[in-house]
């Protein structure tokens, strides 16, 4: 399956980290959250790399060439930071088949592969990782509601009041439908045009997105304080696993 990762930011907020690099490179725990990104995907058996860059996007290309782990990279390039769905459009002629979503400024400790599993089943047409946060957090993200089912029946990006406490943490699965959506999207409030509102076209025509409970740990690194709670819990798996293995070779 192919993967996209959006990393075109510019992360103004993770300044003065971001004044020389794109967001996607900023380091965390001694690697760029873009490796994080990649190395989850290589995990879920990611045959190509789509990768959408914008702010310093030589930086990202210089780093890692055409290839990761042997995994191909392409790039295409997002010229203007007018929102996801912007963004998801810049590789509509490379994608052939469904395809994973991740944003790339997230690190993910979590169950992705039940997502990817999901979808493989065909009985949805989309599939979102989704977690319960604070409801004073709710309306940094896109919020959306479900049905008993667990599917989900709306998608609201950053709401001033929101309807629920369940949101999107960047990591999904679409059919090339999604691109479809995108091109129907309209300009936002925020003058952007929103991967959640293309979302929620998909659902008023009817498709099918299944909500999939987060079952580990994610960190949006938005922050600097992001980035240091990231490599924090980074730090205390590495711990754990050093535990297990010395654990393991007492026993033997």
């Amino acid at each position: 399956m192919q993967a996209v990762v959006l990393a075109a930011g510019e992360g103004t907020r993770l300044r003065p980290l971001t004044e020389d690099k794109p967001k996607a490179l900023v380091e965390v725990d001694g690697r760029p959250i873009l490796s994080h990104c990649f190395d989850r995907l290589i995990e879920l058996d990611a045959d190509e790399l789509l990768v959408v860059v914008g702010y310093k996007k030589e930086r990202i290309i210089d780093y890692y060439g055409d290839e990761y782990e042997g995994v191909p990279i392409t790039y295409t390039h997002q010229r203007e930071p007018k929102g996801l769905a912007h963004a998801l459009l810049t590789v509509e002629e490379q994608v052939d088949d469904d395809f994973m979503l991740i944003l790339g400024d997230n690190i993910f400790e979590a169950n992705l592969a039940d997502v990817v599993n999901r979808q493989r089943e065909d009985r949805a047409d989309a599939a979102f990782l989704v977690e319960e946060v604070p409801w004073e957090e709710a309306s940094r993200y896109g919020v959306c509601d479900t049905n008993d089912y667990g599917e989900i029946t709306e998608v609201i990006e950053k709401p001033d009041d929101p309807p629920t406490n369940l949101v999107m943490t960047g990591f999904y699965t679409f059919t090339p439908a999604i691109f479809h959506a995108c091109h129907l999207v309209q300009p936002s409030d925020r003058g952007e045009y929103e991967l959640s509102d293309a979302i929620d076209l998909l659902i008023q025509s009817g498709r099918t997105i299944d909500a999939i409970r987060m079952d580990g740990w994610r960190i949006d690194v938005g922050y600097p304080e992001d980035r240091e709670e990231a490599e924090r819990r980074l730090q205390e798996g590495y711990e754990v696993d050093d535990e297990a293995e010395e654990a393991s070779a007492a026993s033997e």
